[in-house]
């Protein structure tokens, strides 16, 4: 910009750093800039613009990691020789799924790495012949014990502690030791995550619905099912509802507990979805006799580690270990050496702190650009809840995202076959991309909010 040319963005919409980077870049490709020009300082050009210096500096470094820019401490920023430049369009995916929450790595994959070159060479002494036995995965267990200190779950040991192979067969783990009769009945909330469902299944067990409200599940509906339907076990996420992002309040949790005692209704609590700080307490505390808790590493860390556990009612732990043996022997060894290497590494604190603030940072980008819609969100959480405008249907509202290149779920996916799911969808964290990408794609969809498809049928 060694010239006066100085880009518009007066049509630019909210975000400014993104219009500039994308003006420079035209201002590239259609000659207006020529390799070697110097552009003006941030502060000038900000001034020039009427936008702040970090606007400008945000598009500055994003182009010089594209390779457009160019910039040397003391010199200034140029345009790159032609030979140089990479387009950023080849580096993106050409369809972003926001489907499944996917973590960023900050350190996880180096951690994951070292900890299987020390397992290797430290497994000379290690009975590699023998079927696992609870003895074997005992110190595993105590670093997740101390891994859990800090949870509102109440007091407990490492021997009440199961793992399984991640927190999904834990789920189904619970529900083969838990069902009886030969057609059990499981309760899970109106719209609710998709492998309660998928677990009930597994053991033949038919599912049925329990209206919510603003609070949670609704306490009179939940005994009606128990006493009508005949239910033995109610899945639910207090921390985390998945899809809707909602908790379930403490005053709602006390009067489900009080129920299940009086009714002798088991309650899982999966809570998977919590990289933050915990509302109020866990099933398990509140109802210990019958209160089941049900976590994981894979939201937190990494789902690389399939290394799920149960803290079962102390009188059911037995039951649980016969049938977590039954089901699979229990976990490897050499898998749970790994895990353990990995959790008693010194950068487990800091590389976790570091996960959790890059999901924070991805929500309030998503937030900021859908905060004019009804969206439900909460920074600890990798998932966003999107009631849809006026206008827009789910079906077609996913059709079109996807036919812009964003993969989203529909919130039929999270009801039951005969449930009555409103017109919302629910929209993922992706950290394996690059933040830019991730923007970019929940600006799609923003463009899309702004211009519903509604039309008139014959």
């Amino acid at each position: 910009m060694g010239t006066n040319w100085v880009p518009d963005l007066s049509q630019s919409g909210k975000s400014k750093y993104k219009a500039l980077a994308n003006a420079i870049r035209d201002a590239v490709a259609n000659d207006l800039l020529s390799s070697g020009d110097r552009l003006p300082p941030v502060r000038e050009l900000a001034y020039q613009m009427s936008v702040t210096p970090g606007t400008v500096a945000r598009a500055y470094s994003v182009l010089t990691e594209e390779g457009v820019l160019s910039a040397g401490v003391g010199r200034g920023t140029f345009v790159a020789e032609a030979a140089t430049r990479s387009d950023p369009s080849h580096e993106w995916p050409q369809m972003l799924s926001l489907r499944s929450p996917l973590l960023p790595d900050m350190g996880q994959g180096d951690m994951i790495r070292d900890a299987m070159r020390k397992t290797a060479d430290n497994i000379g002494g290690r009975d590699l012949l023998s079927y696992p036995t609870r003895a074997m995965d005992l110190p595993l267990r105590r670093a997740l014990r101390r891994w859990m200190s800090d949870l509102p779950i109440g007091a407990f040991t490492a021997e009440e502690l199961v793992l399984t192979h991640g927190a999904q067969n834990a789920i189904t783990t619970v529900m083969q030791t838990v069902l009886t009769g030969p057609e059990p009945v499981v309760a899970v909330e109106d719209l609710t995550y998709t492998g309660f469902r998928r677990a009930a299944a597994l053991c033949r067990a038919r599912v049925v619905s329990v209206q919510t409200d603003e609070e949670g599940p609704v306490v009179a509906h939940l005994e009606k099912l128990v006493r009508e339907e005949g239910v033995q076990l109610f899945c639910t996420s207090s921390e985390v509802n998945n899809p809707t992002v909602r908790f379930t309040s403490a005053r709602r949790r006390q009067e489900i507990a009080k129920l299940a005692r009086r009714l002798g209704l088991h309650v899982l609590d999966d809570d998977c979805y919590s990289i933050g700080n915990h509302t109020a307490e866990s099933y398990y505390s509140l109802l210990p006799e019958l209160g089941w808790y049900v976590s994981s590493l894979s939201k937190a860390l990494s789902p690389a580690l399939r290394v799920g556990y149960v803290l079962a009612p102390k009188a059911y732990v037995p039951d649980l270990e016969r049938t977590a043996h039954f089901s699979s022997f229990g976990l490897a060894p050499p898998l749970t050496d790994l895990a353990l290497r990995f959790m008693e590494d010194q950068r487990l604190l800091t590389v976790a702190a570091k996960v959790r603030a890059r999901v924070n940072d991805l929500v309030r980008v998503a937030v900021n650009h859908l905060g004019g819609y009804d969206v439900a969100w909460n920074e600890d959480v990798p998932l966003l809840w999107l009631r849809l405008p006026y206008g827009w249907r789910t079906a077609q509202f996913v059709h079109a995202a996807e036919n812009s290149g964003v993969l989203v779920r529909s919130a039929e996916e999270f009801t039951l076959r005969d449930g009555n799911p409103p017109h919302a969808v629910r929209i993922a964290v992706n950290g394996m991309v690059d933040p830019e990408c991730f923007e970019d794609g929940i600006i799609r969809l923003v463009k899309l909010l702004d211009n519903p498809r509604e039309e008139i049928g014959v």
